[in-house]
């Protein structure tokens, strides 16, 4: 009994796996060690980690909670499996859950921003934005003394603010000051008795001081002046002004942070004052996101020499007989053209007004009105698009108003999202907004130097704050985001590196006896930096807890305490434990994967490099996010590889400005590419496919079939069958996600949800279709003895076979084979592939698009999530569509991608603002050659 407890206490048994794949398979992983689960894609590594390790975890976490707490929660699903033993609460930090919020940044991510926050509101100077001076706050003693320093022997007037640049007749606050016994007012600089009804003009703006003494200073009558300063500080609310009676100066004094020239001043700075999500903080124009949408008056008149007649202003078209065209028609008139008159000929003031409307009342000359009818102002093209953007217009008025509106910096903030009060407290000359600029590396050293620029206050104030700051910096540098900035909105981040920040948040957190579970934290990161990245995981180890780490990153392997391999293949043939053990022992061992680790197998060096079709195209000039005006050469025919460290302006170059440039010509798209000058032999491409990262679905009833379009064909092919023609059947009847031919009793899931409380929610077979999801007389309906839910349920592999005499669907299902998916279920839901498999599903459905011969296939890391085994598949696919005669450009980090390339081009020499140049281009023989690379360095091993 006592050995069982200490095997528990050392190990995670886990018994009888059975979920998707798994062949109830029993696996011991050891605590508190650094476990990498491997194999090929779809093996069934996130089954065994994240479906019934990390969700029995959770499931208990959630048991703990009372039965009336787990009812506002829902329950958790029992995974299908007879015992797991020797689970620490678990963390899991997927690639999944980035934030699509626009508001997220790394800074909100990592909590370093609001260590900023504490720090500028505890430390920082103020300084007054009217002037640039430094803001002053004093007490009534130091006012006192000041004044009789700076006014001894003189007359003063003592005067207290009560409106400051305002409109209004004040009449009732005249009446106010009179009753509390003042007689004299200050307004807008003139001395004024208070006379009964006295009141201002309402429609300018004034300021109001109420006179409380008019006295000379000397030592004699001190204390008059204390008694008279503090009344002034009152009916100020803490804020007086002293004028010189001799020669009218006026200087401000106040207990609050104030301007001393312009009496301008701050409230007592908190936290929420540095925070672009607070309304205390965030900018009032753009609310804190740093970026307006504005009416963008290149796409409003695209062809200046056109006239508005002929259709100039692209929203309103060609003339028509109407109210907006005839107001246009008397702007023109009243400036002397008329709408006939080429646009770039028509005076600046006159456009103004047809753009952002006009006051005046305009007489409209139309036989159908008489010529002596006015209409009272002409609000203008821009406001027009602008209201077609409100919430309460059509859904198409604001999709057609959307292609004249662009995203741009706001004007006011200059995309700083801070108001102009929080970005004038200082630290060391540096706002904070401006320290979130900053990259991770540069901003780690400026904190670090930061107590030789402040004073003694300051620091002992910022020591403790520091400490946390420097400690979260240091983490991030240490997964090798040194590249990144604060002000990074999360939105733009890859999932790898949202997964590394989630990583150096966990680190920082200091947690122990927790078991963390992570989905490949190599995605994105260079060779260099992944050295940094095991340490970082070394580093959580050895704080007292347990890492999984589902990987295929052969570094990552080959530094693990422990490695689990499942295979022996993918889907069905896989969800074994055909390796257990320590990496040294898997060298020795005869699994696919340790065949790749130790040599035996790997993936080829091509004999020929490509050389192309002799055409190019040429990107000059382009200076989108880091990129320090690149131009660059890709020859198409050929297969070209974009490397280069993290941060290195990869992704601005290729799916920044590339991409949206070619889709911009060829398809007419409306996302703007990032700065550049000129794109030389565009001409030389008719067709442009990009495969990113994104999910293929989040619903169960999102599959392949459905996903690539096979499923449409398939559909149709049932509708052709006799039978469906005697029974009148469509494509409808075909589809378990509209009524008609799918099982009502179950709406065409193929199960029943019966929900059970705080109990998890049981899901059990309709006892009415039994799984099929289609009723009894669309399952009458049969191909080869082959209903419409034998077809979702059969593999790709076996779909290939039975559709061999189908060229439409043969040719669709093949594809998704040749990329390695064979063992999948054409209806599989997207809910249960891994990303590996989702990412290949959609490229299969862009290869099985007809290609011209002259298509850029654009893929960013197409090897996330792939075995050796599935990248040498993946190789295949993408030099038979470069033998064809197109072009494919990779975006990738992996060393066997890079190897195999007919061309690269490598970014960098560094991230952020170290990187955003061209480093080497040529074949890789020739690329290992150039000293500034690192990618040269590793591919050097590669080539020998």
């Amino acid at each position: 009994m006592e050995t069982n407890t200490q095997e528990a206490k050392e190990t995670i048994s886990v018994y009888g796996a059975r979920v998707h794949n798994l062949k109830n398979i029993d696996v011991e992983i050891p605590r508190d060690s650094l476990v990498v689960i491997t194999g090929l894609s779809g093996s069934g590594k996130s089954s065994l980690a994240f479906d019934t390790i990390f969700a029995e975890g959770q499931r208990r976490y959630i048991e703990t909670f009372s039965a009336y707490a787990r009812n506002f929660l829902g329950g958790m699903e029992r995974p299908d499996v007879d015992k797991i033993t020797g689970l620490s609460p678990v963390i899991s930090i997927e690639q999944k859950t980035t934030n699509r919020n626009p508001r997220s940044t790394v800074g909100t991510t990592t909590e370093i921003y609001d260590f900023l926050r504490l720090l500028y509101a505890r430390a920082g100077d103020a300084y007054s934005y009217l002037t640039g001076e430094k803001m002053v706050k004093y007490t009534e003693e130091q006012i006192l003394e000041l004044i009789m320093e700076r006014y001894i022997g003189k007359r003063i007037y003592l005067l207290a603010p009560v409106v400051r640049n305002r409109k209004g007749h004040y009449k009732e606050l005249f009446e106010q000051i009179s009753k509390k016994g003042y007689l004299t007012v200050r307004v807008d600089g003139v001395i004024r008795e208070i006379l009964p009804g006295m009141r201002v003009d309402r429609y300018k703006m004034h300021s109001i001081e109420v006179l409380i003494d008019k006295l000379q200073v000397s030592n004699k009558f001190a204390d008059n002046l204390k008694a008279s300063l503090r009344t002034a500080m009152k009916q100020g609310d803490g804020l007086i002004m002293i004028q010189d009676v001799e020669s009218g100066d006026v200087r401000h004094f106040s207990r609050q942070l104030m301007c001393p020239t312009t009496g301008l001043s701050y409230s007592e700075p908190a936290p929420h004052t540095f925070s672009f999500n607070s309304p205390h903080g965030a900018c009032p124009r753009c609310k804190g996101l740093g970026v307006v949408n504005q009416v963008d008056m290149g796409k409003i008149v695209p062809k200046p020499q056109l006239s508005i007649y002929a259709g100039g202003i692209a929203p309103l078209g060609k003339y028509k007989n109407s109210l907006f065209f005839w107001q246009l028609e008397a702007i023109c008139e009243k400036h002397g053209v008329s709408i006939k008159t080429p646009i770039k000929d028509i005076p600046q003031e006159a456009m103004d007004d047809i753009m952002f409307g006009t006051d005046e009342r305009l007489q409209i000359k139309n036989e159908s009105l008489g010529t002596s009818n006015y209409v009272v102002a002409f609000e203008g093209v821009t406001k027009y698009i602008e209201m077609q953007q409100d919430s309460d217009s059509s859904a198409s008025a604001q999709k057609w108003a959307e292609q004249f509106i662009k995203t741009d910096v706001c004007p006011d903030c200059n995309g700083q999202r801070l108001n102009k009060e929080a970005l004038h407290y200082k630290i060391n000359e540096k706002n904070i907004a401006e320290l979130a600029e900053m990259d991770i590396q540069r901003l780690y050293d400026w904190i670090q130097d930061m107590d030789v620029h402040i004073s003694e206050r300051q620091q002992v104030i910022a020591q403790e704050i520091k400490k946390e700051i420097v400690s979260r910096l240091s983490f991030l540098l240490d997964v090798g985001l040194n590249y990144l900035s604060l002000n990074r909105a999360s939105v733009t981040l890859s999932g790898g590196e949202s997964q590394r920040i989630r990583l150096a948040t966990q680190i920082g957190s200091q947690l122990v006896n927790v078991l963390y579970i992570l989905d490949e934290p190599s995605i994105g990161l260079h060779q260099r930096d992944n050295n940094r990245l095991i340490d970082s995981l070394k580093k959580l180890r050895d704080s007292g807890n347990s890492v999984i780490v589902v990987e295929h990153d052969k570094d990552i392997m080959l530094d693990a305490d422990y490695v689990v391999d499942l295979g022996p293949y993918a889907g069905r043939r896989g969800g074994k434990v055909v390796f257990a053990g320590t990496p040294q022992e898997m060298l020795s061992a005869s699994t696919m994967t340790a065949d790749y680790l130790n040599g035996k197998l790997k993936i080829e060096i091509p004999k020929k490099r490509r050389k192309g079709n002799g055409k190019k195209i040429t990107i000059k000039g382009a200076t989108g996010h880091n990129l320090k005006d690149v131009s660059v050469t890709f020859p198409l025919n050929t297969f070209i590889c974009v490397t280069g460290v993290s941060g290195s302006g990869k992704s601005s170059l290729i799916n920044g400005t590339l991409q949206p440039i070619l889709s911009q010509h060829l398809y007419k798209s409306l996302t703007d590419p990032l700065p550049y000058k000129t794109l030389d032999g565009i001409d030389n491409v008719d067709k442009v496919i990009s495969v990113d990262q994104s999910p293929i679905g989040r619903t169960p009833r999102s599959n392949p079939a459905t996903y690539t379009g096979v499923f449409s064909d398939i559909r149709n092919l049932f509708v052709g069958l006799p039978e469906s023609k005697i029974r009148g059947y469509k494509p409808g009847r075909f589809s378990f996600n509209v009524k008609g031919g799918r099982c009502e009793v179950c709406g065409g899931n193929g199960y029943k949800t019966i929900g059970m409380n705080f109990l998890p929610d049981v899901y059990v077979q309709c006892e009415e279709c039994h799984g099929k999801r289609y009723n009894r007389e669309t399952l009458e309906v049969r191909f080869k003895g082959k209903s419409i839910a034998d077809v979702l349920d059969m593999t790709i592999n076996m779909a290939v076979e039975f559709f061999e005499n189908v060229p439409v669907i043969l040719h669709k299902v093949r594809v998704l084979q040749e990329v390695g998916l064979g063992y999948l279920k054409l209806g599989q839901p997207s809910t249960t592939l891994s990303g590996g498999e989702s990412q290949r599903i959609k490229l299969a459905s862009e290869l099985a698009r007809i290609d011209t011969g002259n298509t850029i296939y654009i893929l960013d890391e197409p090897t996330t999530g792939l075995h050796f085994e599935d990248i040498r598949v993946l190789l295949g696919v993408l030099n038979k569509l470069v033998d064809r005669g197109n072009t494919i450009i990779v975006i990738e980090h992996n060393q066997d991608i890079i190897k195999s390339a007919d061309y690269i081009i490598d970014m960098g020499p560094d991230g952020g603002i170290g990187g955003g140049t061209v480093v080497a281009v040529g074949k890789p023989e020739e690329v290992i050659n150039e000293k500034n690379s690192f990618t040269a360095e590793y591919l050097r091993n590669e080539l020998s």
